[in-house]
């Protein structure tokens, strides 16, 4: 594959052509990317095991690391999932689309390797008029992970998208900057008590307040159900370092002892007065929405200025913070409480 064609698409009213020719695209076996409301998604006929195995390759994704299903309508679901508990209809109910997933019990139908040979399935409604109707007029189901090469920060533009994977899929839907910015909530409704498996916008707290009583995933066991929650993910070229708290005399501290080593970037909230020719930094403030919206494009932008290392400084885990320091960690080197 040499070409990759790129299209811009309204997000508010999506051009039917353009839908026609990427879902013709997935019907026939190939790879298109595709804005959500959290990532940009690199899909596939979730049905096709030639078509998902595509996925893998081309992002070098490790064999072992599930994939989520996109679906359009609840009906789709039922190509997919089986056993859907009253639990986890009400969630669908309270929070489809939007970015929820729900691990469930996998109809025998779907592609072996996208939940690497588990019994169990990764499915969500995105929230995204393009993503939506793509699936629609591509009628089946389409596995998702994000459109970057494995282990890259996630691309939140379809600039970052064909940074990553030029050449390497057929079509890119670009329908502008994504509005969240990070993964999808993942929780396994498989057992007696649902359990976050990955953390995201969807709170635990806002889950808990629908269906009662959540718990946390802690056991390999348990993890590898979901995506994203096994492997070091999110991370830019440059080594990383999180300071998860500091002061700012701390922080700066911190960032004047790397630029002994060489150029820094630095991505912070707390002001900071340092000048220095080596020193590449962007400010942010200290909310969930403005980390999670702009994390994965300032760590692009901070490793294009090829820093020795990219200074950190975290958020409070209050509410969505918790979901923003998770993927803060996963991409990290070194971690400074």
């Amino acid at each position: 594959m040499s070409i990759t064609h790129l299209l811009k698409i309204n997000v508010a009213h999506p051009q039917e052509e353009m839908i026609e020719q990427a879902a013709t695209i997935i019907r026939g076996g190939g790879l298109v990317a595709f804005p959500t409301e959290t990532v940009y998604g690199l899909g596939a006929d979730a049905l096709n095991e030639t078509a998902v195995q595509k996925i893998f390759q081309a992002k070098g994704r490790p064999a072992d690391n599930p994939l989520i299903v996109h679906v359009s309508s609840r009906e789709m679901l039922s190509r997919v999932a089986t056993d859907v508990s009253e639990k986890a209809e009400q969630l669908i109910k309270k929070f489809w689309p939007g970015p929820l997933t729900l691990v469930l019990k996998k109809c025998a139908e779907v592609a072996p390797t996208v939940s690497c040979n588990l019994p169990t399935i990764a499915a969500r409604m995105p929230a995204n008029p393009i993503a939506l109707a793509l699936i629609k007029k591509a009628d089946t189901p389409i596995a998702a992970p994000s459109a970057n090469r494995s282990g890259r920060p996630s691309p939140t533009t379809a600039a970052h998208v064909l940074e990553d994977l030029d050449g390497r899929i057929e079509m890119i839907l670009d329908g502008g900057a994504t509005h969240i910015g990070i993964e999808s909530t993942v929780i396994d409704m498989t057992g007696s008590v649902p359990m976050i498996l990955r953390p995201g916008w969807i709170t635990r707290e806002a889950i808990a307040d629908v269906i009662g009583d959540v718990e946390q995933a802690v056991s390999e066991d348990e993890l590898k159900r979901s995506p994203g929650t096994r492997y070091r993910h999110y991370s830019p070229r440059a080594r990383v370092v999180l300071i998860e708290q500091a002061t700012a005399d701390e922080l700066k501290n911190r960032c004047e002892e790397l630029l002994q080593q060489g150029r820094v970037g630095l991505l912070h909230h707390t002001p900071l007065a340092i000048t220095d020719a080596n020193l590449f930094a962007v400010q942010l403030t200290d909310s969930a929405e403005d980390y999670a919206r702009r994390i994965y494009a300032a760590l692009r932008d901070l490793d294009e200025r090829q820093p020795q290392v990219i200074l950190i400084e975290g958020i409070s885990e209050a509410g969505e913070g918790a979901a923003v320091m998770d993927r803060l960690r996963r991409a990290a080197s070194e971690i400074m409480n």
